[in-house]
C-alpha cells in the first residue's frame, strides 16, 4: 500500500476545491478503487501468468498464447486506469499551488476560488473523458467474463493448444465489481460537472454604466459620478463548495 501513498495524499488536496459531490467521488476513488486494488487485486491477479497452463511443451508457445489471451494484464490495466484518472486532479492541484505562490495572486479566498473554477471544470471534463474511455476499453479488451479455457492457434504452436486460466470465477467477480465502481464514478463526475456549471458566475446583464457614459446627477459635483448597477443584480457565484 505504500506505493499508493503519494497518489492518495495528492488526491486529498483536491477536496479543498471540490463540491460535496466531488468529495463523494474522491471517497469512491480512494476506498473502492485504490484500497481494493492494492489489497485484493494484487492477490487475485498475481499468479495469472504463472498459473496459465497450456497442454504443450513447445518452447515459446505458452508466452504467445498468454499474450493472445490477455493483451495487457488486468492488474496493470486497472493501475494505469487509476493513474490516468488522477492526472487531471494532480495537474489542477499543481496549478492551484503555483497560482497561490505568485505575487499578488493570493487575494481573498472567494476571489481565488473564482479564478480557479474554469481550470477545475476542465479537470472534471478530462476525468469524465478518461473514465468513459477506460470503461469502453475494459469492455472491448476483456468483456465481462474471464473464460476458464482459451484455445490458441498462434505460431510457434504446432497445432491447436488448450490453455487454462487460474481462478476465472474470482477474476470475473472482480472485473464486474470494478466496472460497476467505474460507472458510479462516471455518474458522480457528471453530477459534479452539472453542479459546477449551475453554480458558475452569471454573465453581466449590461445594466451597469461607467461614469464617463453619463454626467453627474443634479446637485452632485462634477467628477463625483459613480458606477451604478441594477438593484436586483446578484453577486457572482463562483464558489466550488456547496
Amino acid at each position: 500500500m505504500g506505493e499508493w501513498g503519494f497518489l492518495s495524499s495528492l488526491l486529498d488536496a483536491v477536496q479543498e476545491h471540490s463540491p460535496m459531490v466531488g468529495r463523494f467521488w474522491l471517497v469512491v476513488m480512494l476506498l473502492f478503487r485504490i484500497l481494493v486494488l492494492a489489497t485484493v487485486g494484487s492477490d487475485v491477479f498475481e499468479d495469472e501468468q504463472e498459473e496459465f497452463v497450456c497442454n504443450t511443451q513447445q518452447p515459446g508457445c505458452k508466452p504467445v498464447c498468454y499474450d493472445a489471451a490477455f493483451p495487457i494484464s488486468h492488474y496493470r490495466f486497472l493501475v494505469f486506469h487509476i493513474v490516468v484518472l488522477s492526472a487531471p486532479a494532480a495537474l489542477f492541484v499543481i496549478f492551484a499551488v503555483h497560482q497561490a505562490a505568485k505575487p499578488g495572486h493570493g487575494g481573498a479566498s472567494s476571489q481565488r476560488t473564482r479564478r480557479l473554477q474554469p481550470f477545475y471544470v476542465g479537470s472534471v471534463v478530462a476525468r469524465i473523458a478518461a473514465e468513459l474511455g477506460f470503461l469502453l476499453g475494459q469492455a472491448l479488451l476483456y468483456g465481462f467474463r474471464v473464460q476458464p479455457l482459451f484455445v490458441c492457434r498462434r505460431r510457434p504452436c504446432p497445432h491447436r493448444v488448450d490453455c487454462f486460466v487460474s481462478r476465472p470465477t474470482e477474476k470475473t467477480v472482480f472485473i464486474h465489481f470494478y466496472f460497476v465502481v467505474g460507472l458510479i464514478s462516471a455518474l458522480l463526475s457528471l453530477a459534479e460537472l452539472a453542479h459546477l456549471l449551475r453554480k458558475a458566475p452569471p454573465p453581466r446583464s449590461g445594466c451597469c454604466r461607467r461614469p464617463q457614459e453619463r454626467g453627474p446627477a443634479p446637485g452632485q459635483p462634477a467628477g463625483a459620478a459613480e458606477e451604478h448597477c441594477c438593484p436586483n443584480a446578484s453577486p457572482p457565484r463562483g464558489d466550488l463548495t456547496v
